[in-house]
């Protein structure tokens, strides 16, 4: 009996042991996936970050930008005529009201991305930083400032310009850690579905297993919410002074919206199947139909004294 006792404890906590370890990989499974199918993904990316041409922060964003490039380019070419700039400005937020930006956006935001990822897979090591170039936006923008018929216009120089993304310094790491996540989002997950189903197999106690893990799942989808806000947080105060914070927010919530659907799923699914299976545990203390219950012993009177006689 003490033998029997003795295996059962140990089953159970080797099924333990390999279910905390499958519900810890949990959200990095989720989070490798993300990188490796998600952001390295060129048209789900141009898809994700497309409805932001019509966010205001980011409209705002762009305008400054562009309109602070190119008046600085007016203003060399016109011996530094100032009031051409606020007519600038005027016609670039227009501008960022238009079909034609929304295709200027997704154009500039595939170039980015393929220049990204063209340096990430490449073995070749980097001599320089990640650039992309952005003249053929500058042709669109200059194409509608001369329809607008601004002052100046025609005098917009469109050329290859070569605007760095990525610095240098920072091409080797980003590489080894696209490499890893790229490699992690196929042997992850599969690695913690056979702990899991290991755990499962190996536990004397299958349904306290399952309950666990699925509190365990719950708990790593609670987890990964918190690691996005904090990670919302921590990218915008590292920003420098000169970046507009409101619209690197708005693009941080684009690129984060399928790891903040896909922690709430986990939470929901986890607790669901921790409940059911504390459901399907507990004992049925209610009588079953067609049986009567078992009717009073009723209690024997006390003999009664009978009289001696004499």
């Amino acid at each position: 009996m003490g033998s029997w006792s003795g295996t059962r404890r140990v089953r159970d906590r080797i099924g333990a042991a390999c279910v905390a370890v499958a519900c810890l990989l949990v959200p990095l499974c989720v989070l490798a996936a993300w990188a490796a199918f998600g952001l390295a993904d060129t048209g789900r990316y141009v898809r994700t970050m497309a409805p932001l041409a019509t966010d205001p922060a980011v409209r705002e964003a762009v305008a400054d930008a562009v309109g602070d490039e190119v008046v600085r380019e007016l203003e060399t070419r016109t011996a530094g005529d100032a009031a051409v700039g606020p007519f600038v400005r005027d016609a670039i937020e227009s501008f960022t009201r238009t079909d034609a930006f929304r295709t200027a956006w997704e154009a500039g935001n595939r170039a980015l991305h393929d220049a990204v990822l063209h340096t990430l897979r490449d073995d070749a090591p980097s001599a320089g930083p990640v650039t992309v170039d952005l003249a053929p936006v500058t042709a669109q923008v200059k194409q509608r400032l001369k329809a607008d018929h601004m002052p100046y216009a025609h005098r917009i120089p469109v050329e290859h310009t070569d605007v760095p993304v990525v610095p240098a310094e920072e091409v080797a790491g980003l590489r080894q850690g696209y490499r890893l996540l790229d490699a992690a989002a196929l042997w992850l997950p599969l690695t913690a579905v056979a702990l899991a189903v290991t755990g499962v197999a190996a536990a004397a106690s299958r349904r306290r297993t399952l309950t666990a893990a699925g509190l365990g799942t719950a708990l790593g989808g609670a987890l990964l919410a918190l690691a996005v806000m904090a990670g919302r947080r921590l990218t915008l105060a590292d920003l420098p002074d000169d970046v507009h914070r409101p619209a690197a927010g708005a693009v941080y919530d684009a690129l984060t919206a399928t790891l903040r659907t896909a922690s709430w799923s986990l939470l929901a699914v986890g607790a669901a199947m921790a409940l059911t299976c504390w459901l399907t545990g507990r004992p049925d203390l209610r009588p079953r139909r067609g049986t009567s219950p078992a009717p009073p012993t009723a209690t024997p009177a006390p003999a009664t004294p009978t009289n001696a006689h004499t």
